[in-house]
């Protein structure tokens, strides 16, 4: 209610200054007219914003008025006063649906053809009509700049959007198959170790039961964390959840050990000076040393030996898992969800990759990234 008083008001607002104009007689030439009526629709600012069809209606009919509505000499200068008309014109076609701005030029243009043939009769109705049209072209050309641009706009931000969904999918993907793939093959490791020994020596299928127990609770663990961060993105969730902290470089000991019962022996050796990390590159650095090893554990045989270096450099960390066994089956082109995992993990943090076998026998895994010159969690 209120915004259509204020759109009424500035209306008649509007069309008194016209009425001041018819009335000012021989002294409201066309320049004159032209320019109180550029400076009139700021009065309409509010409507132009809200019913820009309804402006530009309303300053055609204060434009065609004041033309043929003024006491003394009707000419061509008089069709300035149409000059409001097309930029009002422009803005109706930036921003209204492409039908109504169609109608809209075209019933602009009707009414100015027109008030050139009544207000410029004789040699000057051939340029009158020129800068009239070029006049009513130019502000057109420029309200489909406008909307053009504006379109272009939203499409980008949707864009940017897909695209931050489709990262966020990835990165849920790899957390979820860095998490499973390991427990799963430690499990399956540790059952059929179980499995073999039951009989024989039942404290040592004890002890695999047991690590079975404790990874399957680990993983557990590591899901709901990861379901409860996905819970949080919906709304009217605001129930707070247990969540603990993410896996890191302080955890490689717990992970080697983890893998104990698999018959497969992992060391781990720390080189340089440490130093802390930020989060992402703390829980990557975890997450591809965890994936190496479980690779080493289904590839690598069950008497191999595996050794974890993680090296503090001075402006990188370097992250090598290597294994004496008899390496992984990938084929060239065509690497596994967890080598792609990897790579894509050491891509977005601006580091280098490489795994492949080694010319000794067994299987090598590489990683270089670049750390912070300043505080933890800052990035260059």
């Amino acid at each position: 209610m209120r915004t259509a008083l204020l759109d009424t008001g500035a209306a008649l607002l509007y069309l008194l200054t016209a009425g001041l104009l018819i009335a000012a007689g021989p002294q409201n030439t066309g320049q004159v007219a032209a320019a109180v009526l550029l400076l009139a629709p700021s009065l309409l600012t509010g409507m132009l914003r809200r019913r820009p069809s309804a402006a530009l209606a309303l300053t055609a009919l204060a434009a065609t008025l004041t033309a043929f509505g003024s006491m003394g000499p009707h000419g061509p200068d008089r069709l300035l006063g149409y000059l409001p008309v097309d930029l009002v014109l422009g803005l109706v076609v930036a921003v209204r649906p492409r039908r109504q701005a169609i109608a809209a030029g075209a019933a602009v243009a009707v009414v100015e053809v027109l008030a050139v043939g009544m207000l410029a009769p004789g040699a000057v109705l051939v340029p009158a009509l020129l800068i009239s049209v070029l006049a009513l072209g130019t502000c057109c050309m420029a309200g489909l700049l406008v909307r053009q641009r504006r379109v272009h706009a939203v499409e980008l931000r949707a864009q940017a959007v897909s695209e931050a969904v489709t990262a966020e999918r990835l990165r849920i993907a790899r957390e979820l198959h860095d998490m499973v793939a390991h427990s799963i093959g430690v499990v399956a490791i540790q059952a059929g170790v179980g499995r073999r020994v039951i009989a024989a020596r039942p404290d040592e299928a004890r002890s695999a039961l047991e690590a079975i127990e404790n990874t399957s609770r680990e993983t557990l663990a590591g899901l709901r964390r990861t379901l409860v961060a996905l819970r949080r993105a919906e709304p009217g969730d605001g129930s707070p959840a247990p969540t603990g902290p993410a896996p890191g470089l302080a955890d490689l000991d717990a992970l080697a050990a983890s893998l104990a019962g698999s018959g497969v022996g992992v060391e781990v050796r720390r080189t340089g000076e440490p130093r802390p990390l930020p989060a992402d590159i703390d829980l990557s650095v975890y997450r591809i040393v965890q994936e190496a090893l479980t690779n080493v554990v289904r590839h690598a045989g069950s008497s191999a030996r595996a050794t974890v270096t993680v090296e503090f450099r001075e402006e990188e960390l370097r992250v090598e898992v290597a294994d004496d066994g008899r390496g992984a089956a990938v084929r060239p082109g065509k690497p596994g969800f967890g080598i792609t995992g990897m790579y894509e993990r050491v891509g977005l943090l601006g580091g280098r990759f490489s795994a492949g076998p080694r010319p000794e026998g067994g299987f090598r895994v590489a990683a270089e990234i670049p750390l912070t010159a300043g505080e933890p969690g800052e990035r260059r």
